[in-house]
């Protein structure tokens, strides 16, 4: 039997994976798939801008498309990528699913928890596996601070803090794409910047949650959504939290952050995109925690490593060996807590689940 229940395993040739949205992120992508090319190859890359679809190819391989729907009829392809802005996820990944692909969609699965749910739902009724990228699970730092928690190093687990304190500049909504700051593409600094330290924090404190409070501005941009905001949460094991998010840090990114502290442990995971342990100790001292700091890493982008090792596991899931480590479900996680962040901000008062 397969791992996932609705694929079946591809052992002798190349995974065939198809792109949409040859943008920003998705050199991110390319990088980490030419890594793993041996074992998965871009066959087509779709595009409504033809030059950006073209340039994309000719670097990468594969074919050009500006439609959708014709690479999905002209090219027999095994998953495919959403890699276009948030609020487009649920109709792409509903599309690719109706054809009967399995898809990986780019964080946030979606901008509203009625889609997120949507479009898990039209997946397992196409029998379409759905993987959600958040591949800063993937990283030396937090998978160190994951095997702990596990581990039960910390004991019982007070509360959980994360701070990003990035800068985006008027520059990056007005040049980098005209959906960036927008609500029905974009989302907010939370949806787009903060989304993986919200998955986090609630993948560290792995219970459901039991309230949040929020509290969103837009302080300086001239956009749509947010540029700031705080957050406390409450989880049903008793963990609290808070997250602290701006893109208005002077002058460059400075922080993002996940801070744990328990009754027999405290680690702190920083520096500007959780690159680096900043602090490490527990009162069951082992033999690895001398070396643990070896798993900090120099970081070019905010973006980490990940993604090579988030392909590693989409491969294994097509070869028969794992199950998807963030399927559809475990999406849906994190968007119930985004989702009510701006629901908790829009009311002016908790939300409670």
């Amino acid at each position: 039997m397969p791992m996932s229940e609705f694929i079946k395993p591809v052992t002798d040739r190349k995974i065939r994976l198809g792109f949409i949205g040859a943008g920003r992120i998705s050199q991110k992508h390319f990088e980490a798939l030419e890594q793993h090319k041996d074992s998965i190859e871009i066959v087509a890359i779709c595009d409504k801008d033809k030059a950006r679809a073209q340039t994309a190819t000719q670097a990468q391989g594969g074919q050009y498309y500006t439609d959708i729907d014709a690479m999905l009829a002209n090219e027999k392809l095994d998953v495919v990528t959403i890699a276009t802005p948030n609020g487009l996820h649920p109709k792409h990944v509903m599309q690719v699913a109706d054809s009967g692909v399995h898809v990986i969609t780019e964080k946030p699965m979606s901008i509203s928890w009625q889609d997120g749910v949507a479009m898990n739902q039209h997946c397992i009724d196409r029998k379409v596996q759905l993987f959600v990228i958040h591949q800063n699970r993937f990283n030396d730092t937090i998978i160190a601070l994951h095997n702990a928690v596990t581990q039960g190093r910390f004991g019982k687990i007070y509360m959980i803090t994360s701070n990003v304190f990035w800068t985006r500049p008027q520059e990056y909504y007005d040049k980098e794409g005209a959906w960036h700051g927008t609500k029905d593409m974009d989302g907010g600094a939370y949806l787009t910047q903060a989304s993986h330290y919200v998955d986090l924090m609630q993948w560290i404190a792995g219970a459901a949650p039991k309230s949040v409070y929020a509290n969103l501005k837009t302080l300086a941009r001239n956009i749509e959504t947010e540029d700031s905001g705080v957050a406390s949460f409450e989880w049903e094991n008793g963990i609290i939290g808070s997250m602290n998010v701006t893109m208005l840090t002077y002058p460059k990114n400075l922080e993002g952050s996940v801070t744990v502290l328990g009754e027999k442990g405290t680690v702190r995971v920083g520096a500007a995109a959780m690159n680096a342990i900043e602090h490490w100790q527990f009162a069951d001292k082992r033999p690895g925690d001398e070396a643990i700091l070896n798993a900090s890493y120099e970081t070019g982008s905010v973006y980490g490593f990940g993604h090579v090792r988030y392909y590693e596991n989409v491969i294994n899931v097509f070869r028969g060996k794992e199950k998807p480590l963030i399927d559809g479900e475990e999406g849906l996680k994190s968007l119930r807590l985004l989702t009510a962040i701006y629901d908790s901000s829009a009311k002016g008062a908790p939300v409670l689940f």
